[in-house]
């Protein structure tokens, strides 16, 4: 699954182009709620991964990393804070001395 959906992320950049400002408009193409001081995607998600990390504070924060660039660029900076993010969940696994990290939330951005 996670595989999938970053081979379709990867076509989508493609599709796009390098042109991040265009990019950032794609927010409005998801239903949005109010949640307390935020406004939040509906029912859209994002992921982010990390892989090899040597511990698990390194995986996690590498996960967050990865799901913030991804974010921001597509929906711009305001959208890009996992911190933010409603909800949030984190999975990690480790194996053969190394960490792994998996994360997923709905954007947010401040009103």
């Amino acid at each position: 699954m996670i595989v999938l959906r970053a081979a379709i992320a990867a076509v989508g950049l493609a599709c796009l182009g390098a042109m991040p400002a265009a990019a950032q408009g794609l927010a409005s193409i998801h239903d949005q709620v109010r949640v307390g001081g935020k406004i939040c995607m509906a029912d859209h998600y994002h992921d982010g991964n990390s892989a090899g990390m040597k511990t698990r504070k390194e995986a996690e924060a590498e996960a967050i990393k990865s799901w913030q660039g991804f974010t921001g660029w597509e929906y711009g900076s305001a959208w890009g804070s996992f911190r933010n993010a409603e909800s949030r969940s984190m999975k990690c696994e480790a194996g053969s001395g190394s960490w792994s990290c998996h994360v997923q939330a709905r954007p947010c951005r401040r009103r």
